[in-house]
């Protein structure tokens, strides 16, 4: 029996009982469906065949992205090179900076001025022109192997282009491919349906149907109106797309993101987000990977409530994503930094190190989407915090407008009604690096640094995966020249999605700028990182007290613990001194190399410090 025939039976009766489940006992879409992961698998290179198997062989598929090793970037191929080649011509950069993990943005065929950043898809099988060809995909996929860098990309599943092949026959009329979207002869049902769907984007995109003017019909349009909802009620949607995902598998895309994941089945009467099906079709997707690319993971991009995230792992019997998003954990982040209350943030966390160790989060401070203040409300409320409110005074801090704030930051999608912005900037501008060297002030500077660096420690102490935003590992700032471009303009995100300057890369290696300063910290801390079985996956964490007097509650500690190692890490989000008190009476060694005892310290303004202990 083939390793393929092998995959298949072995995952036969589950995916035939969900597939005829979901699609009413369609037989021959099924047929099909297999027919297709035979064709697929059968197209697949050998080299990829030679990843899959290293991936896969024992101890490989089920720890390798859960070890201690893993270092990741996300970056827009146009923003950091121009082009693939361009990417592939500086991957010595990114394997200095022990990335191991290079997320590219939406790099597919979409149309300028209707792209969304690229998440307008028109042709789900051909690179966009500016960024070069399916080849040089390939071609930098196999350099990235080489040096051991696993290549992530965006699969849009939920909505395809206005310009795809599938929307352009729809709108003239056959009714094969209207079938593949959501459309209504008139306004009537989708006037109704509204009252039960929120607003993606209430400012820029308000509303989720839009009329189609050459169909003569109403088509659903969640995100944009240039962004059409597939109909995952028809397999033939189901299949083509499953296709569309192995094919970027094929052409060595190895981490595959889901993007807006909770969307892509709709009921209607229900708010169309985290229905039972869109489980169902991941657990498929994740079935159709293990069969034909079995060294393949699937990143869930889920934006949502805490509570609505998890079940995106599935269960430990049936998994669905490999990899989720820490959605709260970044958002409850930047919240500590403006009220320096660690209290939340302790709490989210205890949840988080609750869960099972097979889960595997995707740990960021900044990425190209914009801040959503997604917070636990309800726990706030104890503490007299009123939701809107506080969403308020987070906006206001974030773009400088609250008395001691140095940040620099922009709303995105502001809608009063809801006091609901989000918000945008770079880690280094709202952290205050901008402000201060706009002031050129050099204490300021340095504060800015410190809180920057501190909270990358934070995000390295982690359980998971960390990643960076291309930039962030120099403490680029924001770029206001999108404001100049028609096609962008209306966006507050490409605020922090500038062109990576080479010039201020070459300053990394000068400790004294504030490019090098970012870029050495980092570095140390990746490499005592990916030094120290520690701070794999499978380790114990904990939340350690930290005592820096009544009422005081700006610094975080967290336990980690494996194999004999344990360490101890603290975070200082106030910019003041504190005198830290522990109950810990143990000595350890600091991470600048010294013998400490921690029962008391000092942590300076925005300092970490992190204490090793080895047990013989």
């Amino acid at each position: 029996m083939s390793d393929f025939n092998s995959r298949l039976a072995g995952y036969y009766d589950e995916l035939r009982s969900l597939y005829l489940g979901l699609y009413n006992n369609d037989e021959q879409a099924f047929d099909y469906f297999l027919s297709m992961l035979g064709r697929c698998e059968s197209r697949r290179s050998s080299s990829l065949r030679a990843w899959d198997e290293k991936r896969c062989r024992t101890n490989g598929r089920s720890l390798w992205y859960k070890d201690n090793k893993r270092f990741g970037m996300l970056a827009y191929v146009d923003s950091f090179a121009d082009t693939l080649e361009g990417v592939r011509s500086h991957l010595s950069y990114i394997s200095e900076l022990k990335v191991n993990y290079l997320h590219l943005m939406p790099l597919l065929k979409s149309p300028r001025g209707k792209s969304d950043g690229g998440y307008a898809v028109s042709d789900f099988r051909t690179v966009d022109e500016r960024f070069g060809t399916m080849e040089d995909l390939a071609s930098l996929s196999g350099d990235c192997h080489d040096r051991g860098i696993s290549l992530c990309l965006d699969f849009v599943m939920n909505h395809t282009s206005e310009d795809h092949e599938w929307a352009r026959r729809a709108r003239a009329g056959e009714k094969e491919y209207q079938d593949r979207y959501f459309f209504y002869d008139d306004w009537d049902e989708p006037s109704h349906l509204e009252a039960s769907l929120p607003e993606v984007f209430p400012t820029t995109a308000p509303g989720n149907f839009t009329w189609c003017e050459g169909a003569g019909k109403v088509v659903m349009t969640t995100f944009y109106p240039y962004q059409w909802d597939l109909n995952y009620h028809n397999p033939v949607v189901f299949n083509d797309m499953t296709e569309n995902m192995l094919f970027l598998c094929n052409h060595g895309v190895d981490i595959v993101r889901l993007d807006a994941t909770p969307y892509i089945w709709k009921t209607p009467g229900t708010n169309c987000r985290n229905l039972p099906e869109v489980h169902t079709l991941v657990r498929m997707m994740r079935i159709a990977c293990e069969i034909v690319a079995p060294g393949t993971l699937l990143l869930g991009e889920v934006v949502m409530e805490p509570k609505e995230v998890v079940p995106y792992f599935g269960t430990l019997e049936r998994p669905e994503c490999h990899l989720l998003y820490n959605v709260t954990t970044m958002a409850s982040t930047w919240h500590t930094v403006a009220t320096k209350d660690t209290r939340l943030l302790a709490d989210q966390l205890g949840k988080v190190f609750s869960l099972p160790k097979d889960y595997v989060f995707l740990n960021y401070l900044r990425c190209h989407d914009d801040i959503g203040w997604g917070l636990d409300y309800d726990f706030l409320a104890q503490f007299g915090i009123d939701e809107v409110a506080h969403k308020r005074f987070l906006n206001d801090f974030f773009r400088g407008y609250v008395y001691g704030s140095t940040s620099r930051g922009e709303l995105y999608n502001d809608d009063p009604r809801l006091g609901d912005a989000r918000l945008c900037g770079t880690s280094a501008s709202l952290c205050g690096i901008e402000a201060a060297e706009y002031e050129n002030d050099e204490n300021k500077l340095w504060t800015g640094i410190a809180l920057d660096i501190m909270l990358h420690a934070f995000l390295l102490t982690l359980s998971g995966i960390p990643v960076l935003y291309s930039g962030d590992e120099i403490g680029q700032l924001n770029d206001y020249s999108y404001r100049d471009d028609p096609e962008k303009a209306a966006d507050s995100r490409y605020l922090h999605r500038g062109k990576l300057s080479w010039g201020a890369v070459a300053n990394r290696k000068k400790r004294s700028s504030r490019e090098g300063a970012i870029y050495g910290a980092i570095r140390r801390l990746e490499k005592y990182r990916s030094s120290r079985k520690v701070f794999v996956n499978d380790a114990d964490t904990w939340i350690v007290p930290a005592d820096c007097g009544y009422g005081d509650h700006s610094v975080l500690g967290i336990g980690r613990y494996y194999d004999g190692e344990k360490l101890l890490a603290f975070f200082n989000f106030s910019p003041d001194t504190k005198y830290v008190h522990t109950q810990e009476s143990e000595e350890y060694t600091s991470f600048e190399g010294a013998a400490s005892h921690v029962d008391s310290f000092c942590l300076s303004g925005y300092g970490f410090a992190w204490y090793y202990k080895k047990y013989d």
